[in-house]
């Protein structure tokens, strides 16, 4: 029987599913939001300074205490929030690479614990004296 190109194979799959994620990072980035998913209870942020792997756009869970509807698109937040990484064999890593040309040695999860509204109004405004 011959596979298809596309299919990853189940070892792959295995590890990915069952990654182990380390101690989570705490991070504070300013940012603002760029589209909110009620349904899954995540948004994707805009961050001024890159996470650990070189992103500045990523998908966040939000914890309970955060409700969406008070969020808006386009203010600048200081997002405080658990970066969870999981890495990945060199073997699958060299995989997906070859295979699938993904650049990937780790699995990365990012949960918001706290989010402020920054005060730019004043900030941008020169004195009318």
């Amino acid at each position: 029987m011959v596979k298809k190109k596309d299919e990853i194979p189940d070892w792959v799959t295995d590890e990915i599913q069952n990654a182990k994620f380390e101690k989570p990072k705490k991070l504070k980035i300013s940012g603002y939001v760029l589209e909110m998913y009620q349904d899954d209870n995540k948004i994707d942020t805009q961050l001024y300074e890159p996470v650990e792997d070189g992103r500045q756009i990523v998908t966040m869970d939000l914890s309970e205490k955060i409700k969406i509807a008070e969020l808006e698109k386009g203010l600048v937040y200081e997002f405080n929030f658990e970066q969870h990484k999981a890495p990945l064999s060199k073997k699958v890593s060299e995989f997906l690479e070859k295979e699938k040309e993904i650049e990937m040695n780790a699995i990365y999860d990012f949960k918001l614990k706290s989010i402020k509204l920054i005060d730019e109004s004043n900030s941008n405004q020169a004195s009318e004296e």
